[in-house]
């Protein structure tokens, strides 16, 4: 498939949390996307963070374009059907199958997981041949990058298209091996849990952390205000995927309910906004 017939791909999305949504928002701004939600409740969050991210995204992005279902059905005409649930294996394996129950023979189908074995994704749509990850990175309408990655069984003609959709997307696809955490993750999350550590160990407020790392290395954001923005729930499931050894301080506030951005509380609290203030929680 060329790069300009994937600017006709029907995409849908199936979930409704940051990159779901970060996802759709990207796509509206060339297409209309249908976006799967479990709920009624979470339908009505999705419209609104929808709108939000669409907002903040600029370029195009047209919430109106985006359709929000609780019937999975509504994805049946889809050519790409993007699986982007919670990071947690079974969880994922099971609406893949059930994505492959009413996608089109021919359909693409996607994950966007960022470290789960891709062979045991891949044999959950019982497709292999036209599996693909596509591993975006959030805030999705402003992060160029996307990690494709694909299992022995893909076709050329799949991984052409994951490629051209990724264009098409206005995005910089790179392909990378299926090993764990791909290379982003994989080189990014023994240095965000190195912070952590540091922080247990010297009693440094995160902040001054954070501007150690944006100011003497450079890093756009620091690592705990980065780890907040990636939510600590989904670190968690990360560097378990990853082996590595989570620190205690992240188990511990995720215990309490503090996820980061999303949640409003984390290594920091956060503005309404979802701006971080300068005051640590204390966790």
């Amino acid at each position: 498939m060329t790069v300009q017939s994937a600017r006709d791909e029907r995409l849908a999305v199936a979930g409704c949390g940051a990159i779901g949504c970060g996802l759709a928002a990207t796509a509206s701004r060339t297409r209309p996307v249908v976006l799967w939600a479990r709920s009624a409740r979470s339908a009505d969050r999705a419209r609104a963070r929808v709108e939000a991210v669409c907002e903040r995204a600029g370029e195009g992005a047209d919430p109106s374009r985006v359709a929000v279902a609780t019937d999975i059905d509504a994805l049946a005409d889809a050519t790409v059907v993007v699986e982007a649930v919670i990071e947690v294996l079974e969880t994922k394996r099971a609406v893949l199958g059930a994505l492959t129950g009413v996608a089109a023979a021919d359909a693409l189908l996607a994950t966007t997981t960022s470290s789960l074995p891709l062979g045991a994704l891949a044999a959950a749509t019982g497709a292999p041949e036209r599996f693909a990850a596509l591993h975006v990175f959030n805030p999705v309408p402003k992060m160029e990058l996307v990690e494709l990655a694909f299992p022995p069984e893909a076709t050329e003609a799949t991984r052409e298209r994951a490629r051209g959709l990724c264009e098409a997307l206005g995005k910089v696809a790179i392909e990378v091996p299926d090993v764990p955490g791909f290379v982003v993750n994989r080189l990014l999350f023994p240095y965000l849990f190195g912070a952590v550590e540091l922080l247990e160990a010297t009693g440094l407020e995160p902040d001054a952390i954070d501007a150690c790392m944006t100011l003497g290395a450079g890093h756009p954001m620091g690592p705990l205000a980065l780890l907040d923005l990636v939510g600590l729930d989904v670190a968690i499931a990360i560097g378990e995927a990853l082996d590595l050894d989570v620190p205690g301080r992240v188990r511990a506030l995720v215990a309490e309910g503090a996820l980061g951005r999303k949640s409003g509380r984390g290594f920091y609290d956060h503005a309404p906004s979802g701006n971080p203030s300068a005051t640590f929680s204390g966790a």
